[in-house]
């Protein structure tokens, strides 16, 4: 089986990443976060958005998410996101469980882009005592089908969930692929962001993601609230030392930006070599295609690792491991398919 595509997961560790792994181990560092790698992974992150924030690093985006949220709600209230997004769809209930039981309210758009009317219907309905309210807003960038917000469209879906005092969560696991496709990282809490999952396992880190909080009234017992949560690692150094890797070297961009050219060049041979069509805009590292069941299944048997996605559209993703050749022996394939 191949698994070029079934997901940026699949793929290794990028060599900067890896080397910073390798680098991180020589001799001894302070443990549980106050060594110096660490804090220059932080420092990194926050040149990136241009602003001051707390940060920590944290074993899982699913963790950082859940963590996030419940920050920003109460067991007795909710939180709004795309039906589609990972937060309800793909953690098994974690903002529950670490939220102690705060909800979540799933609202449409199209290719994983929350509409902003159905916002503020949910933003307007009466609150009653038989059901949780929303207390913040969850956004993710680049999207699950792997569009991107571009700064307006964050603004529209911000502003009137500030407006009523809620908090806001970024889900950034693929944000250097928003990032290499254009999207400015500076306007992240200038939007009014109140804390962002930075991403690094889907860049091609370790499975690490970095927890951000522009509202540093957030932070306080962090460290109380990871260590009781599993998060707050030891070692923390070889967390924090491949995203910093990555960071320094400029690859969590560059590797980023190859997988959004691979899935361009994969979108484009699909929609000129193939009977079939794209479902969604491909403006990150994703490209998703509407195939029937038969066609999916051959291409699986053929040693393809692709998956069909909530919509019922055959997804494949890109990494910074993604090769050109290896996109173009898929097309043979996908064009081989009747």
């Amino acid at each position: 089986m191949r698994y070029d595509f079934g997901s940026d997961n699949t793929a290794g560790m990028a060599p900067a990443a890896l080397q910073a792994l390798i680098d991180a181990n020589a001799g001894y560092a302070r443990a549980y976060g106050a060594d110096e790698i660490t804090a220059r992974a932080a420092d990194q992150i926050r040149q990136r958005l241009d602003a001051d924030a707390e940060i920590r690093f944290v074993f899982s985006g699913t963790a950082a998410n859940a963590i996030a949220l419940s920050m920003l709600a109460w067991p007795h209230e909710a939180v709004l996101a795309h039906h589609a997004a990972h937060v309800c769809t793909d953690e098994t209930g974690a903002p529950g469980f670490f939220g102690q039981g705060i909800g979540l309210i799933g609202l449409p758009g199209f290719s994983g882009k929350i509409d902003p009317k159905a916002l503020l219907a949910a933003l307007e309905e009466p609150e009653v005592g038989h059901r949780q309210p929303p207390a913040a807003l969850s956004l993710t960038q680049s999207t699950e089908y792997g569009t991107v917000y571009t700064e307006e469209e964050l603004r529209h879906l911000i502003e009137p969930v500030k407006t009523r005092g809620y908090g806001v969560h970024l889900d950034g696991a693929r944000l250097a692929n928003a990032a290499a496709g254009g999207f400015d990282l500076t306007q992240i809490p200038r939007l009014g962001v109140d804390v962002l999952v930075f991403g690094g396992a889907k860049a091609g880190g370790l499975c690490t993601e970095a927890l951000v909080m522009f509202d540093k009234s957030l932070a306080r017992r962090i460290d109380n609230r990871l260590k009781q949560a599993g998060q707050q690692a030891s070692k923390a150094r070889y967390l924090a030392a491949p995203l910093l890797g990555m960071l320094e070297s400029g690859d969590w961009e560059g590797g980023a930006a190859h997988a959004n050219l691979m899935a361009q060049r994969l979108a484009q041979g699909i929609a000129t070599r193939t009977p079939f069509v794209l479902a969604h805009p491909v403006e990150a590292n994703a490209v998703f295609v509407r195939m029937p069941a038969k066609a999916h299944q051959a291409l699986n048997a053929a040693g393809w690792a692709c998956y069909r996605f909530d919509d019922g559209s055959v997804r494949f993703v890109c990494s910074w491991a993604t090769e050109e050749a290896a996109v173009d022996e898929l097309l043979d394939a996908v064009a081989g398919l009747n």
